[in-house]
């Protein structure tokens, strides 16, 4: 199990990111000295190809180094989780449109799409922000094995195997799981008025 690299290093955090203010390149040597496997596990979550991933990572790294500054991320392994998981899963929605339906498909977040708005959909209804508090409010309401199977499919983008491996639960239990989670995601979106 990968461990989240940014407990405890606090500082170190910062270091990165004043040597990235200053422009100093061994801030990105730290950064992927510090955050390479865990960002290389993320991407490889989602993409299924150790090239692929690599490639994205070294994505990753270069848009840090073009956006900080002027940006100033509070914690650096978030912001760069964030980074590694958006360039993932456009690099693989290019991959599968170029293979019309070949490779996986599978796409976690897809599976999203009943209870969660549509980006144009959000902007219309609710500001993105909000829609956040209220996911984050939602997490917070579930058991600890629901947050764990949710977070680890829809965040991680693991697979349901690899959650039943994590979890001891089998493949069945896990499903049922998400597929309730999502419904009760979706009437608490509905209760708040977020058009679906």
């Amino acid at each position: 199990m990968k461990r989240d690299p940014e407990k405890n290093t606090a500082a170190k955090d910062a270091d990165i990111i004043e040597m990235l203010y200053e422009r100093d390149e061994r801030g990105l040597d730290e950064m992927e000295r510090k955050f390479s496997g865990f960002l290389n596990y993320l991407s490889f979550n989602v993409l299924r190809d150790r090239r692929d991933a690599e490639e994205c990572v070294n994505d990753v790294y270069s848009a840090a180094w073009n956006n900080i500054p002027p940006e100033r991320p509070e914690r650096l392994g978030s912001y760069l989780a964030r980074l590694t998981r958006n360039l993932s899963l456009k690099r693989l929605r290019e991959k599968t449109a170029e293979k019309r339906g070949g490779g996986s498909g599978e796409i976690p977040l897809d599976e999203l799409d009943d209870c969660i708005p549509g980006s144009s959909d959000v902007e219309d209804s609710l500001d993105a922000a909000e829609l956040a508090s209220v996911i984050n409010a939602f997490l917070s309401s579930l058991s600890r094995d629901e947050r764990v199977i949710f977070v680890r499919r829809y965040w991680y983008l693991d697979r349901v195997a690899d959650i039943a491996y994590r979890t001891g639960f089998t493949e069945s239990k896990v499903k049922m799981s998400l597929s309730r989670t999502r419904e009760k995601l979706r009437l608490k979106l509905v209760e708040k008025g977020i058009m679906i």
